[in-house]
């Protein structure tokens, strides 16, 4: 990336280009010779030249494809790929072909494949760099202004040209579109609250400027759930009523059984969810399988645009088969040898019983490091409709209270074996904005201290049971709302159960789904939840710090507060925590400020008062994750990060590199 000052990892964003990947120049220079001497006359020369063509097409060409090629059905590799494809070097390089199986909970997590496949505008590396990936090129002027370099020569899975139009089509048909603005513009583009400019450079290049500074953009791009500034225009145009033509839009709204053609519109927009088949990607792999089904079946992308030093096109693998199952029978099916690759629906509590078949089922288990704040955290819900129950969440000496009721040593022993970390929700040990005091900042276990900040707060009256008694009379009993999604969560709840009901404190469970627990956060009806901890425990200064903050109505600890941030002042409700309303603030000035240096600065200050305000309860950090990869299946790292953002799971490692032995 080119440019002056900094990513979002610190990386120095001039200089480095994508590399040129020499063989397929070549191909594309003899190609051409061959292609004007046939039509001047068909000599000698010219069949020689197209028979040294065939010979580096053919040892780089994907047998999968080779019939199609052969046929006219498909162009030759050299003509799918960009001018310029991404070279990707790995320590072992290999071979095309073969088939992998996984397994996923639910139908709808299908949308994992993109985040795995890992296909981006730009990408973290494995040192956590920003790197252009999908894009050529990016240029960066004063933080504000992004110019981006596209691959000439790229092309979607269909063979439809990647160009300037499909984000022109994006930003001026959908984001600058009343008709898709109704609810309000694309948050996510918004710097004080304002939408970017958008120019069209040329074919194969855009510009996108903010009046101020955007330090997130980039972050944005690369995340595993990324901000799409781009769509495939050729396909969503007969959606769309500024190129469809009526009669038959109507037709089509009908059909889909839509509201209008913007319903239409979004129901096929689909490139993150991955579930309509019928939508062109740039990832990896293409979905062939409608939604809702119990297994899907994904096939390389004739079109992808990375390619190994060797010249092979990437991916190597032909097909990804997903088989959806039960979550809580996963480990038990990965242990009987039903999953080539798999973490997701596994646990450290599942490490023995995958250990055990190793041998039998010809597989490896790799213990990766986790980079969440908190491998589970308990979220107060300062939004809380019942007003009661709102000043005592919103009362810091509540908070710190259950959090010194806490016996963490005893949950890592029990459930951890004594390998995890016993912490705070903060960012992990061993990164840059690491203190120790942010992770043992009222995380100790002292049911004296707690009880003394209960009375303190109100609570000193108990029942017969020694329940204590909330000021209106009623038990302090807390519900703890669920989405079933961390295997540890029963036994971990139920030992805090136990030590909390010493300090007077009722804990009950309730599971929900976990759109449905998002709603309820989002509606009040929630008093408290369960998630994981910070998704980036491992963030540098030039990371946004945007989960210490109110800053999104998916927040379970404060939803209302952060949509109201969100949406500049016209949703939720205004903050009225001093220390939640001081975090906003200081979000504001990170995102505004000139340097690394002052942004380390705030992230400190921000980091302080999450811990001291306890404003989310973590439990324990840097507990591994089993990752299970069949023998046969290589370039799979023994050791890694998995981690959500940054790094995709197992995106970071590009599986599009990872290939079978025997194949």
């Amino acid at each position: 990336m080119r440019g002056t000052g900094t990513d979002q990892t610190g990386a120095r964003t001039e200089g480095a280009r994508g590399a040129r990947c020499p063989a397929s120049a070549l191909v594309r220079c003899l190609s051409d010779i061959a292609r004007f001497a046939v039509s001047v006359r068909p000599t000698l020369l010219a069949l020689l030249l197209v028979h040294l063509v065939a010979a580096p097409l053919h040892a780089g060409e994907p047998p999968l494809l080779a019939a199609d090629v052969a046929a006219g059905k498909l162009p030759a590799m050299a003509a799918r790929l960009p001018q310029e494809p991404l070279v990707v070097d790995m320590a072992e390089p290999g071979r095309h072909g073969g088939s992998i199986e996984t397994l996923l909970g639910r139908a709808k997590d299908i949308r994992l494949m993109v985040v795995y496949g890992y296909s981006r505008l730009v990408g973290y590396d494995e040192k956590l760099q920003i790197r252009p990936d999908i894009l050529r090129d990016i240029e960066v002027k004063e933080g504000r202004e992004f110019t981006l370099h596209l691959r000439r020569g790229h092309k979607w899975s269909d063979g439809q040209p990647f160009t300037a139009e499909d984000f022109r089509y994006f930003f001026e048909d959908m984001a600058f579109n009343q008709e898709f603005a109704k609810q309000g513009p694309f948050a996510e583009l918004m710097v004080d609250g304002k939408l970017p400019t958008f120019a069209v450079i040329d074919e194969v290049t855009v510009r996108i400027a903010w009046e101020q500074p955007n330090p997130t953009f980039l972050a944005q791009l690369a995340s595993a759930q990324p901000l799409y500034i781009y769509r495939p225009a050729h396909y969503l145009k007969q959606f769309h009523a500024k190129h469809a033509a009526p009669d038959e839009l109507g037709k089509l709204v009908k059909k889909a059984k839509a509201k209008d053609w913007v319903g239409l519109h979004y129901k096929k927009d689909h490139q993150y969810q991955n579930d309509n088949p019928e939508m062109p990607t740039l990832d990896p792999w293409i979905n062939t399988t409608e939604s809702p089904a119990d297994r899907y079946v994904l096939v390389r992308n004739p079109y992808f645009h990375r390619v190994d030093r060797n010249g092979l096109q990437l991916p190597y693998l032909d097909r990804v088969v997903v088989n959806i199952a039960n979550g809580k029978l996963i480990p038990a099916k990965v242990g009987a040898g039903e999953a080539d690759l798999q973490a997701r629906n596994l646990d450290f509590k599942n490490y023995t019983i995958l250990k055990q078949g190793e041998k039998r089922n010809g597989y490896r288990v790799h213990l990766w490091k986790s980079g969440k704040g908190s491998q589970l955290a308990l979220y107060p819900n300062l939004n809380v409709k019942d007003p009661v129950w709102r000043v005592l969440v919103r009362d810091a000496r509540f908070r710190r209270a259950l959090s010194l009721a806490i016996d963490r040593h005893e949950i890592n022993e029990v459930v951890f074996f004594g390998l995890g970390i016993e912490s705070n929700n903060t960012v992990l040990p061993g990164t840059p904005l690491f203190k120790p005091e942010y992770q043992s900042q009222w995380a100790r276990f002292d049911l004296e201290a707690a009880n003394r900040l209960l009375d303190e707060a109100g609570l000193s009256v108990r029942d017969s049971e020694g329940i204590r008694l909330l000021p209106d009379g009623r038990p302090l009993e807390i519900i703890v709302e669920t989405a079933g999604e961390d295997l540890n969560e029963t036994d971990i709840l139920e030992l805090i159960r136990d030590s909390w009901y010493a300090a007077g404190i009722k804990l009950f469970t309730k599971p929900f789904r976990r759109e449905t627990l998002r709603s309820r956060a989002s509606a009040g009806e929630t008093l408290m939840s369960t998630w994981f901890g910070l998704e980036n425990g491992i963030a540098t200064a030039d990371a946004s710090p945007v989960e210490l903050a109110p800053t999104g109505d998916d927040q379970l600890n404060w939803p209302l507060w952060g949509l109201h941030t969100m949406t500049n002042g016209k949703g939720g409700e205004p903050v009225e925590d001093a220390a939640a309303k001081r975090l906003v603030e200081l979000y504001a000035a990170w995102a505004h400020a000139p340097g690394t240096a002052e942004r380390e600065g705030i992230w400190a200050q921000m980091l302080k008062i999450n811990a001291e305000q306890v404003f989310t309860i973590g439990l324990i950090c840097g507990v591994p994750q089993p990752v299970v990869a069949s023998n046969r299946l290589h370039n799979v790292p023994s050791q890694g990060l998995f981690n959500w953002n940054p790094g995709a799971y197992f995106g970071l490692y590009r599986p599009d590199t990872f290939w079978l032995e025997g194949e």
